[in-house]
């Protein structure tokens, strides 16, 4: 499509993606269909156990700053510096998330965000916002989608289609079911439940400038701050066996277990087996598909493309990433979507794996790892490192959370910066072994 043709552009799911997309597209002047199968999540109630609080950081920023939202944003929003690690027994520890402890991760909850960008979108001329249409039906070759809504099913045409619409994608599936696209799940042994810490005395019941860690080996729990001085919790625990979801049934089963594991948690949370009891298990896993556009018609973008396990709060900000990045292919390509959207997958697709990949390994760093001495102790070395090498050698947290360096050329970086260390580390101890060898000789000569 030429820059002058501006034909309407489809975006499926009104989610954080798709909201942030028709922000985007709706300012290089597209006329922008914007579909979501739920209700208008501004007037309805929320799901209960459903609110799963963000870590929203520099890449999500940077996108929001872009459509001038990040200040807004930003005002329902906590900045954690650091994680505080809850052990089982003894005193509460506080790790910095950077060498300079300034620097902040913001806690904010998926709802609050979500209304931010839909009012964003819904101001914009030439978006419209349909509810309640759910995807049936797509063709890809002539961009023709069929929707089910309460007055049962309708049909339009775009010369565009992205499916925006997160982990369980409509469109992804009509892809599938096309045979133009393939996809692997990987879905984790675990799960994860919601519990909420009510303000007390109104008050926060914990430091609210913290992202709250009780690590526990095979599971943990995490808690993130509220506006409202509450912190909503989640537990990530295995779905089988002897410490799962599946083996606490009754009141007095769980109320053992959690003063036996998180005995600092019971007195805080009056409705934990309530919490526990009624609010939902949901999934963790890793989808990846290939390609991610069909033609230069039809895209897929955010967790469409490639959802990943919550470990590195990156999700959001991943897909914030996906649509500066699809923006920037289309000044490039000067709107030629048919040139544009193949650009945009050969860019991103690599860095979608990196942070999959780094995302599943942080669940374990974040599981079995952050309590340990051994830990502790390495990342103060490596925060020593970034104060004697400024700008030189920095975290693969930093670089992740801090920076919009590419996830690919971060774990490359990385790498690079643990073989130097390594080889330094070697020379250090072969020159002091070196040093000990002569004095012991000298010793005998003497």
């Amino acid at each position: 499509m030429s820059a002058t043709a501006r034909d309407e552009v489809a975006v499926v799911g009104a989610g954080l993606a798709g909201c942030l997309l028709a922000c985007f597209l709706a300012r290089r002047g597209y006329p922008v269909a914007l579909y979501e199968r739920r209700p208008d999540p501004r007037t309805g109630r929320v799901e209960r156990g459903r609110s799963i609080n963000l870590a929203l950081s520099e890449r999500g920023l940077d996108a929001l700053r872009r459509i001038g939202l990040a200040d807004r944003v930003l005002a329902d929003a906590l900045p954690m510096r650091g994680r505080m690690i809850h052990p089982v027994s003894g005193g509460q520890e506080f790790q910095s998330y950077s060498v300079s402890g300034d620097r902040a991760i913001n806690s904010i909850s998926r709802g609050a965000l979500n209304n931010a960008l839909l009012d964003a979108a819904a101001a914009l001329p030439g978006v419209r916002i349909s509810f309640d249409h759910r995807l049936v039906g797509l063709d890809p070759t002539s961009g023709e989608a069929t929707f089910e809504t309460p007055r049962g099913k309708v049909t339009a045409a775009a010369s565009v289609v992205l499916g925006a619409d997160g982990a369980g994608s409509a469109v992804r599936g009509q892809l599938l079911g096309y045979g133009v696209l393939t996809e692997s799940l990987d879905f984790l042994d675990y799960g994860y439940k919601e519990l909420t810490i009510p303000p007390i005395g109104g008050e926060f019941a914990l430091d609210p400038g913290a992202l709250h860690i009780w690590p526990r080996g095979t599971s943990m729990m995490i808690a993130l701050p509220n506006p409202d001085r509450s912190f909503t919790c989640t537990l990530f625990w295995p779905t089988h066996g002897t410490a799962s979801f599946a083996s606490l049934g009754s009141p007095a089963a769980i109320e053992r277990h959690f003063a036996e594991h998180y005995p600092d948690l019971v007195p805080l949370a009056p409705n934990l087996v309530d919490d526990y009891q009624h609010n939902p298990v949901g999934v963790l896993g890793t989808v990846r598909c290939t390609p991610w556009q069909v033609d230069g018609r039809v895209a897929l973008v955010g967790d469409a493309a490639h959802a990943i396990v919550p470990f590195y709060g990156q999700g959001a900000n991943c897909a914030f990433e996906d649509v500066v990045e699809l923006d920037r292919c289309l000044d490039e390509c000067g709107d030629e979507w048919s040139a544009a959207l193949p650009l945009y997958q050969r860019r991103r697709q690599e860095n979608a794996e990196a942070i999959a990949r780094m995302a599943l390994a942080n669940f374990v760093e974040m599981r079995d790892k952050v309590a340990s001495p051994v830990f502790r102790t390495g990342k103060r070395i490596e925060h020593t490192l970034e104060r004697a090498l400024p700008g030189r050698y920095v975290s693969r947290y930093e670089l992740v959370s801090f920076s919009t360096t590419p996830y690919a050329q971060v774990r490359r970086r990385v790498r690079r910066q643990h073989r130097a260390v390594g080889v330094a580390a070697a020379g250090v101890v072969a020159l002091l072994a070196g040093a000990a060898g002569a004095l012991i000789r000298r010793g005998r000569r003497g």
